[in-house]
């Protein structure tokens, strides 16, 4: 198998905790277009439609550090399969491939799978302030669990990989009040 066959998942959120497929290699990445926000009310993993709670989306503009993986080869079909089942539930995000730069010492650039989220979807959620983001994360539960277990996970495990997100520690601390 060459380079260009290789499938490589880019993760921001509980992909990086959680990724749920099998691979060979994990590497930290920087992806350019696109920044970690906390701007997709979850209906169905982190809340519900009475109450839905808030997840990570990759939203237009600047840059996210996160993790690249490489897709153990054969299973390249049955990781799109679960991917799309997990990631397009309502299809709030947008499958694509971006480059994604290897933060491994190497200057190795790949084509990763990213989840970028639609704008014009219902369920973006813009700008929220902090405080409401804390009031909705802090009362929200889903099939996937609580919503507060999802952000505090995030944060912990980038903070593993070496990356301080302002924004989500920011959120984690006023949760743990």
């Amino acid at each position: 198998m060459t380079a260009e066959d290789e499938l490589w998942v880019f993760g921001y959120g509980s992909l990086m905790w959680r990724p749920g497929f099998y691979f060979d290699e994990q590497v930290p990445g920087l992806l350019k277009g696109a920044h970690r926000s906390m701007c997709v009310y979850s209906i169905h993993h982190r809340g519900t439609e009475d109450r839905p709670g808030l997840v990570l989306g990759l939203d237009r503009g600047g840059a996210c550090r996160g993790v690249a993986f490489r897709v153990r080869p054969g299973h390249e079909d049955d990781t799109m399969v679960y991917l799309r089942k997990r990631e397009q539930t309502t299809f709030v995000y947008r499958e694509t491939f971006r480059p994604v730069q290897l933060l491994d010492g190497s200057t190795r650039r790949i084509h990763a799978v990213c989840y970028l989220v639609d704008r014009q979807h219902t369920q973006y959620a813009g700008r929220l302030s902090l405080e409401d983001q804390t009031g909705i994360v802090a009362a929200s539960r889903g099939q996937s669990g609580a919503n507060t277990e999802y952000v505090l996970n995030t944060v912990r495990h980038l903070e593993d990989a070496g990356v301080h997100d302002p924004m989500l520690a920011g959120l984690a601390a006023r949760l743990l009040r």
